[in-house]
Parts: structure tokens; C-alpha cells; sequence
């Protein structure tokens, strides 16, 4: 991914909320599935770490991208925000 692709990235994922939080339990299993189907759902989310959080925001980012097939966009404070494109019909066109 490019840095113009992930500032374009960024500006669209400027107004979302975040729809997950990970908490002092980690990434499970169970979360992990529920962040896959979202980014099939919605391409673009973003999650809040909490400060109980087991491990820091950088490394869950990764994790999570890694286990995902996704890409981190941006780690701001207790934010991360990722991005895989759907399957089919992709809304989100990336610039080239």
C-alpha cells in the first residue's frame, strides 16, 4: 500500500467510530472472526484499545493484520484503523 493510498485511507476513516474494543481478555478467537466479517462488510473499520489491553496498540494492529489478511492504516493513540478490500464489489476505490 502507498502512502497516497493510506492518507486517502485515512480521510475517509477520519468520521468513523470505532466499532470494536479490545480490553484486557486480548484478541480471541471469537473477536478476530468478528472483525473479519466486518472488514468483508464494511472494508474499512476502526477499533479502540483499551488501556487494559494486554499488549501495545502497535503489535495488536499487526496481529490482527496479519491473522486478517488486512492492512494497517493508521495507529493514533488508542485507534487503529484497518482496511482489506471485499471480494466483490469493492466500494472504496484506492487511488493509483
Amino acid at each position: 500500500m502507498t502512502s497516497k493510498q493510506r492518507a486517502f485511507l485515512r480521510g475517509l476513516a477520519n468520521p468513523l467510530s470505532a466499532i470494536f474494543q479490545i480490553g484486557k481478555n486480548g484478541l480471541s478467537d471469537n473477536l478476530i472472526k468478528q472483525i473479519d466479517d466486518a472488514l468483508e462488510a464494511r472494508e474499512l473499520i476502526k477499533l479502540s484499545v483499551l488501556e487494559t489491553a494486554p499488549e501495545e496498540n502497535r503489535v495488536l494492529a499487526n496481529q490482527i493484520a496479519a491473522t486478517t489478511n488486512s492492512c494497517v492504516v493508521q495507529v493514533v493513540g488508542n485507534k487503529l484503523t484497518l482496511y482489506r478490500a471485499k471480494k466483490k464489489n469493492s466500494k472504496i476505490q484506492l487511488p493509483v
